[in-house]
Protein backbone atom coordinates (compact mmCIF):
# COMPACT_ATOMS: atom_id res chain seq x y z
CA UNK A 1 0.00 0.00 0.00
CA UNK A 2 1.45 2.96 -1.03
CA UNK A 3 0.76 6.94 1.29
CA UNK A 4 1.98 9.40 -0.77
CA UNK A 5 2.07 13.12 0.20
CA UNK A 6 2.35 15.72 -2.19
CA UNK A 7 3.49 19.22 -0.35
CA UNK A 8 2.96 21.49 -4.02
CA UNK A 9 4.24 24.70 -2.75
CA UNK A 10 3.86 24.69 0.78
CA UNK A 11 6.17 23.35 3.82
CA UNK A 12 10.09 25.58 4.15
CA UNK A 13 12.97 23.85 4.74
CA UNK A 14 12.54 24.02 8.11
CA UNK A 15 9.20 22.80 8.78
CA UNK A 16 9.73 20.22 6.20
CA UNK A 17 12.59 19.06 7.81
CA UNK A 18 10.38 18.96 11.32
CA UNK A 19 7.52 16.77 9.73
CA UNK A 20 10.00 14.56 8.14
CA UNK A 21 11.96 14.15 11.14
CA UNK A 22 8.22 13.69 13.00
CA UNK A 23 7.15 11.54 10.60
CA UNK A 24 10.27 9.17 10.37
CA UNK A 25 10.30 9.09 14.28
CA UNK A 26 6.16 7.67 13.72
CA UNK A 27 6.89 5.13 11.23
CA UNK A 28 9.77 3.63 13.42
CA UNK A 29 7.31 3.16 16.31
CA UNK A 30 4.51 2.03 14.44
CA UNK A 31 6.34 -0.11 12.04
CA UNK A 32 3.84 0.24 9.16
CA UNK A 33 4.01 -2.20 6.00
CA UNK A 34 2.88 0.71 3.63
CA UNK A 35 5.27 2.68 1.25
CA UNK A 36 5.45 6.05 2.31
CA UNK A 37 6.62 8.60 0.03
CA UNK A 38 6.70 12.78 0.46
CA UNK A 39 7.21 14.98 -2.32
CA UNK A 40 8.45 18.27 -0.60
CA UNK A 41 9.10 21.69 -1.89
CA UNK A 42 12.43 21.71 -3.88
CA UNK A 43 13.85 24.71 -1.88
CA UNK A 44 13.32 22.07 0.79
CA UNK A 45 15.07 19.06 -0.65
CA UNK A 46 17.23 17.52 2.54
CA UNK A 47 18.95 14.16 1.91
CA UNK A 48 17.11 11.20 1.31
CA UNK A 49 19.23 8.88 3.34
CA UNK A 50 18.40 10.39 6.31
CA UNK A 51 14.70 9.16 6.68
CA UNK A 52 15.12 5.39 6.43
CA UNK A 53 11.21 4.76 6.72
CA UNK A 54 10.31 7.60 4.12
CA UNK A 55 11.09 7.86 0.18
CA UNK A 56 11.88 11.42 -0.66
CA UNK A 57 10.59 12.29 -3.98
CA UNK A 58 10.66 15.56 -6.84
CA UNK A 59 7.31 16.68 -7.63
CA UNK A 60 9.08 17.98 -11.34
CA UNK A 61 11.86 18.00 -13.04
CA UNK A 62 13.40 18.59 -16.11
CA UNK A 63 14.62 15.85 -18.57
CA UNK A 64 18.17 16.43 -18.37
CA UNK A 65 20.96 15.92 -16.67
CA UNK A 66 21.76 19.97 -16.07
CA UNK A 67 21.95 22.76 -18.21
CA UNK A 68 20.47 26.24 -19.64
CA UNK A 69 17.00 25.73 -18.27
CA UNK A 70 16.15 28.50 -15.99
CA UNK A 71 13.91 28.18 -13.04
CA UNK A 72 14.61 24.12 -13.55
CA UNK A 73 16.57 21.30 -12.22
CA UNK A 74 18.06 18.45 -12.90
CA UNK A 75 18.88 14.99 -12.28
CA UNK A 76 22.37 16.53 -10.96
CA UNK A 77 20.38 18.00 -8.05
CA UNK A 78 18.13 15.56 -7.39
CA UNK A 79 21.56 12.96 -7.52
CA UNK A 80 22.78 15.27 -4.55
CA UNK A 81 20.46 14.46 -2.59
CA UNK A 82 19.86 10.71 -3.34
CA UNK A 83 16.71 11.16 -4.41
CA UNK A 84 15.08 8.37 -6.69
CA UNK A 85 11.42 8.98 -6.99
CA UNK A 86 9.09 11.60 -8.66
CA UNK A 87 5.77 12.44 -9.62
CA UNK A 88 5.11 13.27 -13.69
CA UNK A 89 1.97 14.04 -15.65
CA UNK A 90 0.14 15.87 -12.46
CA UNK A 91 -2.69 17.59 -13.67
CA UNK A 92 -1.73 21.28 -11.75
CA UNK A 93 1.41 20.55 -14.60
CA UNK A 94 -0.59 19.71 -17.22
CA UNK A 95 -3.27 22.43 -16.85
CA UNK A 96 -2.10 25.16 -15.01
CA UNK A 97 1.77 24.98 -16.68
CA UNK A 98 0.90 23.94 -20.14
CA UNK A 99 2.72 20.38 -19.90
CA UNK A 100 2.15 19.09 -23.15
CA UNK A 101 1.85 15.19 -23.61
CA UNK A 102 5.24 15.30 -25.29
CA UNK A 103 6.96 16.90 -22.65
CA UNK A 104 5.58 14.46 -20.31
CA UNK A 105 6.55 11.38 -21.93
CA UNK A 106 9.95 13.28 -22.17
CA UNK A 107 10.60 13.41 -18.61
CA UNK A 108 8.71 9.78 -18.40
CA UNK A 109 11.67 8.16 -20.62
CA UNK A 110 14.48 10.29 -19.08
CA UNK A 111 13.33 8.74 -15.20
CA UNK A 112 13.08 5.63 -16.63
CA UNK A 113 16.80 5.71 -18.07
CA UNK A 114 17.81 6.66 -14.79
CA UNK A 115 15.67 4.17 -12.90
CA UNK A 116 13.57 6.46 -10.56
CA UNK A 117 10.70 5.39 -9.41
CA UNK A 118 7.44 6.93 -10.62
CA UNK A 119 3.89 8.09 -10.15
CA UNK A 120 2.50 8.74 -13.40
CA UNK A 121 -0.51 10.74 -12.55
CA UNK A 122 -3.69 10.92 -14.80
CA UNK A 123 -6.98 12.81 -14.42
CA UNK A 124 -9.91 14.36 -16.30
CA UNK A 125 -11.54 17.37 -15.93
CA UNK A 126 -15.68 18.30 -14.56
CA UNK A 127 -16.00 18.41 -18.64
CA UNK A 128 -15.08 15.24 -19.98
CA UNK A 129 -16.95 13.58 -16.81
CA UNK A 130 -19.62 15.08 -17.58
CA UNK A 131 -19.55 13.49 -21.22
CA UNK A 132 -19.57 10.25 -19.78
CA UNK A 133 -17.80 6.79 -18.39
CA UNK A 134 -16.60 6.48 -22.14
CA UNK A 135 -15.47 9.69 -22.52
CA UNK A 136 -13.66 9.33 -19.23
CA UNK A 137 -11.98 6.16 -20.29
CA UNK A 138 -10.93 7.67 -23.49
CA UNK A 139 -9.82 10.90 -22.09
CA UNK A 140 -7.66 9.16 -19.44
CA UNK A 141 -5.80 6.37 -22.08
CA UNK A 142 -4.72 9.37 -24.20
CA UNK A 143 -2.53 10.47 -21.14
CA UNK A 144 -0.81 7.48 -21.68
CA UNK A 145 0.59 8.08 -25.25
CA UNK A 146 4.64 7.59 -25.37
CA UNK A 147 4.40 5.89 -21.90
CA UNK A 148 5.84 2.37 -21.32
CA UNK A 149 3.31 1.03 -18.76
CA UNK A 150 5.60 -1.93 -19.26
CA UNK A 151 8.29 -0.09 -16.74
CA UNK A 152 8.53 -2.18 -13.58
CA UNK A 153 9.27 0.97 -11.05
CA UNK A 154 5.89 2.50 -12.43
CA UNK A 155 3.04 3.53 -9.98
CA UNK A 156 -0.18 5.21 -11.68
CA UNK A 157 -2.37 7.42 -9.64
CA UNK A 158 -6.08 8.41 -10.67
CA UNK A 159 -6.91 12.34 -9.70
CA UNK A 160 -9.55 13.63 -11.43
CA UNK A 161 -9.05 17.45 -12.26
CA UNK A 162 -12.19 18.34 -10.71
CA UNK A 163 -11.70 17.20 -7.19
CA UNK A 164 -8.08 18.26 -6.33
CA UNK A 165 -7.62 20.72 -3.85
CA UNK A 166 -11.90 21.21 -3.55
CA UNK A 167 -12.93 19.41 -0.99
CA UNK A 168 -14.92 16.96 -3.25
CA UNK A 169 -13.99 13.65 -3.99
CA UNK A 170 -14.91 11.47 -6.51
CA UNK A 171 -17.94 9.18 -5.47
CA UNK A 172 -16.66 5.66 -4.27
CA UNK A 173 -18.57 3.69 -6.83
CA UNK A 174 -17.16 6.33 -9.19
CA UNK A 175 -13.62 6.20 -8.30
CA UNK A 176 -13.88 1.68 -8.27
CA UNK A 177 -15.62 1.50 -11.82
CA UNK A 178 -12.47 3.78 -13.34
CA UNK A 179 -9.61 1.72 -11.30
CA UNK A 180 -11.38 -1.66 -12.02
CA UNK A 181 -11.11 -0.32 -16.00
CA UNK A 182 -7.55 0.68 -15.90
CA UNK A 183 -7.08 -2.66 -13.79
CA UNK A 184 -8.24 -5.00 -16.54
CA UNK A 185 -5.31 -3.74 -19.00
CA UNK A 186 -2.73 -2.20 -16.72
CA UNK A 187 -2.27 -5.27 -14.61
CA UNK A 188 0.05 -5.05 -11.89
CA UNK A 189 0.82 -2.18 -11.83
CA UNK A 190 -0.34 -0.53 -8.48
CA UNK A 191 -3.66 2.12 -8.87
CA UNK A 192 -3.34 5.27 -6.38
CA UNK A 193 -6.44 7.62 -6.11
CA UNK A 194 -5.52 11.03 -5.32
CA UNK A 195 -8.66 14.45 -5.17
CA UNK A 196 -9.61 15.31 -1.71
CA UNK A 197 -8.38 12.32 0.11
CA UNK A 198 -8.89 12.86 3.88
CA UNK A 199 -9.30 10.70 7.53
CA UNK A 200 -12.93 10.71 6.39
CA UNK A 201 -12.65 8.84 3.41
CA UNK A 202 -9.40 7.13 2.88
CA UNK A 203 -10.85 3.83 4.57
CA UNK A 204 -13.67 3.49 1.78
CA UNK A 205 -11.32 4.01 -1.04
CA UNK A 206 -8.53 1.95 -0.31
CA UNK A 207 -11.22 -0.59 0.29
CA UNK A 208 -11.76 -0.58 -3.40
CA UNK A 209 -10.13 -4.10 -4.78
CA UNK A 210 -8.19 -2.23 -7.55
CA UNK A 211 -6.78 0.83 -5.35
CA UNK A 212 -3.37 0.24 -3.87
CA UNK A 213 -2.73 3.27 -2.13
CA UNK A 214 -3.17 6.88 -2.23
CA UNK A 215 -1.80 10.62 -3.42
CA UNK A 216 -2.50 12.96 -0.58
CA UNK A 217 -2.11 17.00 -1.00
CA UNK A 218 -3.58 19.38 1.41
CA UNK A 219 -4.20 16.06 4.37
CA UNK A 220 -1.11 15.57 4.05
CA UNK A 221 -0.14 18.65 5.26
CA UNK A 222 0.04 18.22 8.94
CA UNK A 223 2.32 15.55 9.53
CA UNK A 224 0.11 14.57 12.29
CA UNK A 225 -2.70 13.88 10.17
CA UNK A 226 -0.49 12.13 7.43
CA UNK A 227 0.38 10.11 10.40
CA UNK A 228 -3.56 8.72 11.14
CA UNK A 229 -3.83 8.57 7.03
CA UNK A 230 -1.20 6.23 7.36
CA UNK A 231 -2.48 3.98 10.38
CA UNK A 232 -6.17 3.56 8.16
CA UNK A 233 -4.08 2.74 5.27
CA UNK A 234 -2.21 0.11 8.09
CA UNK A 235 -5.72 -1.19 9.18
CA UNK A 236 -7.02 -1.33 5.18
CA UNK A 237 -4.02 -3.93 4.99
CA UNK A 238 -4.87 -6.07 8.07
CA UNK A 239 -8.31 -6.73 6.61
Amino acid sequence: MIVAANFKINHTRESTANYLEALNLFLDAYSTLCDVRVYPVASSFLRADLYSHVKLGAQNFYPIINGAYTGEIGAQQLNEFGIKNVLIGHSERRVALKETQELIAKKYAFAKENGWEIIYCIGESKDVRDGGFESVMEYLWSEFDGIDINYEKLSIAYEPIWAIGTGVSAKVEDIAKVLDTLKSKLNDIPLLYGGSVNTENLFSILSLKSCDGALVGNASLDVANFCKLIQIAQNVQKQ
